[in-house]
């Protein structure tokens, strides 16, 4: 899949831009807070209807403007396509594929798969369960739509669960129905959740020894209460009590966590800058390789600062790997033009690059 052109009015600093990409490398260039990041943000919205900070959509739309519009013209299973949202203040936003508009917005994910790597990917390692639960439910719901309906319908059935136990109801006929929503999701989510795990842990560790150079030991493990047979239904009548106390639910997939480890110790406690660094982006290669089987086709690669923090030896080892021709279309963004240079002079392939200046982007030669 490539993205062909990008048309963007008031998206954060960027007024107006139009800009037509290569197949290959496209590569945005200039200093921190110019909009390199805000334009991937751009087209990870348009993939994912949200953008990659967690901010608000009002957020995302120029502060002195009313609206934000992005077009992006692609060609995806060797078709002609086309995704335009609008945002406005105090409405609701709009997606509309091919002209048509998504009545429901979690029709799109999964359509225009995207993967990207962002500074922002430490907080897999440092912050709590939440953030790595994401990462899996953003990259399973990507390629299985039935994944992402469970989601939906387990967080319905947990909220409702939740105001039940904040506003004290005791009536258990009411607690069993609601019980037996978040099951029938909870199972399916669990399932699926560990098959991915086990599928992407062999990817993942190729990618980190291959960026690593050594023979460091990284490792996945999926961590959950509903293990060993034990069903939702079983863990929910054993906490009751427990979460009638604490006013909300306290078992269930929403508290599973994904386990990061480096030869056997946790890597939130014990990793390096440059380990934790190495560790993120294997992940997200691993996700990009899995999406690209489970979907049939290559994924946008989105790569916003990546050579920071990295010794020479693995700025080399990531260049070799993203040169690899199963790797489709590449955004980077780089305050040093020399990787960008780098890899192009090593690939020999079709490229653009852009100088970032306050939101404006002004395309450059080749060095």
């Amino acid at each position: 899949m490539q993205l062909t052109s990008l048309s963007i009015d008031n998206f954060k600093n960027i007024r107006r831009a139009r800009l037509e990409f290569s197949p290959k490398i496209n590569g945005l260039l200039g200093n921190n807070g110019m909009g390199k990041s805000n334009l991937l943000d751009a087209i990870h919205t348009l993939s994912f209807c949200k953008s990659f900070t967690g901010v608000t959509d009002a957020m995302l739309i120029t502060r002195d403007e009313d609206f934000a519009m992005l077009k992006g013209n692609y060609l995806r299973r060797d078709t002609d396509e086309d995704l335009t949202m609008g945002l406005a203040r105090g409405r609701r936003k709009t997606l509309k594929r091919k002209g048509k508009e998504y009545q429901r917005l979690s029709e799109h994910i999964g359509t225009f798969p995207l993967v990207m790597v962002s500074p922002a990917d430490i907080d897999l390692i440092r912050e709590g369960a939440e953030e790595r639960r994401k990462l899996i439910d953003m990259v399973i719901s990507q390629s299985n739509p039935r994944y992402l309906d469970a989601l939906i319908r387990y967080g319905r059935a947990l909220e409702q669960r939740n105001r039940m136990l904040r506003e004290g109801t005791v009536d258990h006929t009411l607690y069993d129905a609601v019980e037996m929503a978040m099951e029938m999701s909870a199972s399916y989510i669990v399932e699926s959740r560990r098959e991915w795990v086990s599928k992407l842990t062999p990817i993942f560790e190729r990618h980190y020894r291959r960026i690593s150079g050594g023979n460091e030991m990284p490792q996945l493990n999926y961590s959950t209460r509903m293990a060993d047979g034990v069903t939702l239904a079983e863990l929910l009548d054993r906490e009751r009590r427990h979460d009638e106390i604490v006013r909300h639910t306290s078992v269930g997939p929403h508290r599973d966590d994904l386990g990061l480890t480096l030869d056997g110790m946790e890597m939130r406690r014990t990793g390096s800058q440059g380990q934790c660094k190495t560790f993120t982006i294997a992940l997200r290669l691993a996700q990009y390789e899995f999406l690209g089987k489970a979907t049939g086709m290559r994924p946008l690669l989105l790569l916003d600062d990546i050579f920071d923090k990295l010794d020479a030896d693995r700025v080399e080892r990531i260049m070799e790997i993203v040169e690899d021709p199963a790797f489709g279309q590449i955004f980077i963004t780089d305050t040093n033009r020399t990787h960008l240079d780098e890899i192009v002079n090593r690939t020999a392939v079709d490229f653009r690059l852009w100088e970032v200046t306050s939101g404006n982007f002004s395309p450059i030669g080749h060095q």
